[in-house]
């Protein structure tokens, strides 16, 4: 492989591992850029102990593999301790064979990607059901890739697995509700924010974590967490939409937890960070949040408190400003104001909202939406005889409704 260009297999190693110049394979390494121009020569001299094992970490391979020729006086065994052995991690990521890696196209990173940012996008659209599959089966190929690669390019991956890995846990919570699953699919993601290095990625996904503890009213395991995710935030370039998503992670744990002023406390402070905004952008991946969105918690929250006439102007304001797309988010706005006039004494109205958003449940699922409108059933349990509430039974319980929760 040495030609006359040079060492070919150590410049196209570094290639793939996405080091796109010798200077950035040096600063990754600690060396100079002038000791990468004499390894990527046509004669490259064998490096020394603590330089091997940096290259065969960085660039996964061993130093023949890479296009060394061990002189005289490197014996055997030293050349075969240059063998990577990449650490593992306990769940989820795909454990390295102990032999030297293969090289992946400088490419691959760039095209897991944009898969996993179709996935992103088709999350608001395609049935849950349909899409979770497709998800798990995208993130089985980057665990695998992640065997395969080093470096800049292995760290991308890792973190568009961390990415996927949040998507299909996202779905398993709150599209399917299996929060068992979705804390298991969430140590995962976790994991490759950690290979990926990436601690806003880790904020998101220890975030999450916080809300299965917050549904079984269990507050000081929830707030736990978001300690944790506060903390990983600070590591990194924060933008004030992922530090007013996380107040209102918060604030939905408390309200779950019956702590409505704390709640609301914090969602006021939420608003005061995104009017204030932040000089760092949002990363691509927090599309599930927006001003209109933190205005859905609010009066989720002020519905809760009893702040009858608050929750239904904010409520009323979320709806109209929602995005078509939005089609999820609207189940549960709509299922939130029929719960607001259930609790105003306004049957009626109440059922007129909740069929809305039965008619939206059957275009796009989502089980929090529908977890919205049963419980605003429950609260017309005293009107159980009026004509709108019956009515609201025959298309809560008709066959493709009934069918459709039961198969989810």
């Amino acid at each position: 492989m040495r030609v006359g260009t040079g060492n070919a297999r150590l410049r196209a190693a570094r290639i793939a591992a996405g080091y796109r110049s010798q200077q950035e394979l040096a600063d990754a390494l600690g060396v100079g850029v002038r000791q990468v121009r004499r390894w990527e020569s046509a004669t490259p001299p064998w490096p020394q102990p603590e330089q091997e094992r940096a290259l065969t970490r960085v660039l996964g391979q061993d130093l023949e593999a890479l296009g060394f020729t061990p002189s005289d006086g490197v014996t055997a065994d030293r050349v075969r301790r240059t063998v990577l052995v990449a650490p593992t991690t306990a769940v989820g990521l795909a454990a390295v064979p102990t032999q030297a890696v293969a090289v992946q196209p400088a490419t691959v990173a760039v095209d897991f990607e944009v898969v996993t940012q179709s996935h992103r996008r088709l999350y608001w659209s395609v049935a849950p059901s349909t899409l979770h599959p497709v998800a798990l089966a995208h993130a089985g190929l980057g665990c695998a890739l992640l065997a395969e690669t080093a470096g800049q390019t292995r760290a991308r991956i890792a973190g568009a697995l961390a990415e996927t890995w949040l998507l299909a846990a996202r779905i398993e919570f709150f599209d399917l509700r299996e929060p068992e699953r979705a804390g298991h699919t969430l140590l995962r993601a976790l994991q490759a924010a950690g290979e990926a290095d990436d601690p806003l990625l880790g904020a998101a996904v220890l975030a999450h974590t916080a809300f299965a503890p917050a549904w079984a009213g269990d507050r000081d395991a929830a707030v736990e967490r978001m300690v944790a995710a506060r903390t990983y935030a600070r590591r990194g370039p924060a933008s004030a939409e992922l530090l007013a998503w996380l107040d209102a992670v918060e604030a939905e744990c408390e309200t779950r937890c019956g702590n409505t002023r704390t709640a609301l406390h914090l969602i006021g402070h939420a608003e005061d960070v995104l009017a204030r905004g932040s000089r760092h952008p949002s990363p691509q991946w927090l599309d599930w949040f927006s001003a209109v969105r933190l205005a859905a918690f609010k009066g989720n929250t002020q519905l809760k408190a009893g702040h009858l006439p608050q929750a239904r102007t904010t409520l009323l304001g979320v709806l109209g400003a929602l995005d078509p797309s939005e089609e999820k988010q609207a189940t549960v706005v709509l299922g939130d104001l029929a719960a607001v006039e259930a609790s105003a004494g306004d049957p009626e109205t109440a059922c007129a909202y909740a069929i809305r958003a039965l008619d939206q449940l059957e275009r796009t699922w989502y089980a929090t939406g529908m977890e919205r409108v049963r419980d605003v059933r429950r609260a017309l349990a005293p009107h159980q005889n009026e004509r709108c509430v019956r009515d609201l039974d025959d298309r809560l319980y008709g066959w493709t409704t009934t069918v459709s929760a039961l198969a989810r």
